[in-house]
């Protein structure tokens, strides 16, 4: 029988591991939405309070997500109080399943984009970040780099293209080598 340093060891270690899919599935639940990061901590914080309900041996990374999706419903509560617009619940319960059910589909895809955008050039990368990871405007990104915003959309358009079928060669490639 485990001791509780033991239990408490192998719940961290259980917990450093979902870190990824944690965040890949809370992100895909709030598409666009600044507010990620904090249900993340909100659940990170709230598997911590629960740690000690966790029964191990049982499937870990699906009581995290369970955990995860009812930090994304309050955290939709909250908003729906402040009028803003939101998912209906029904909506909200189909996505959860689906992507609870595919996450693993997720950290693969993940893998393969952070491999794709390795490949390429860094202008080209820090225009995707800049698009897809700040707060800053393309307008910020044409003033900084001298390019036209009308160039830089004809540039992210085909970035896109082309990580698009990066990623599905390297997912296949993938397949291919299971």
């Amino acid at each position: 029988m485990m001791d509780s340093h033991d239990k408490e060891q192998q719940f961290i270690g259980h917990l450093t591991e979902i870190q990824v899919p944690l965040r890949l599935y809370v992100s895909s639940l709030m598409p666009g939405d600044s507010s990620a990061k904090d249900v993340i901590q909100n659940a990170n914080t709230t598997l911590w309070r629960k740690r000690n309900e966790y029964e191990p041996g049982t499937f870990f990374k699906a009581w995290a997500f369970s955990i995860a999706r009812y930090e994304v419903l309050n955290y939709r509560k909250k908003v729906a109080r402040e009028s803003r617009l939101v998912f209906g619940e029904d909506l909200e319960n189909a996505f959860a399943e689906e992507l609870s059910e595919h996450s693993d589909d997720l950290e693969q895809r993940h893998e393969a984009l952070k491999h794709c955008l390795e490949k390429l050039r860094p202008t080209h990368r820090e225009l995707l970040l800049h698009r897809y990871s700040s707060d800053g405007t393309l307008k910020d990104f044409s003033e900084k780099t001298g390019n036209s915003i009308g160039g830089l959309k004809v540039t992210l358009h085909r970035l896109r293209n082309a990580l698009q079928g990066c990623i599905e060669k390297q997912l296949n490639l993938g397949e291919a080598n299971s």
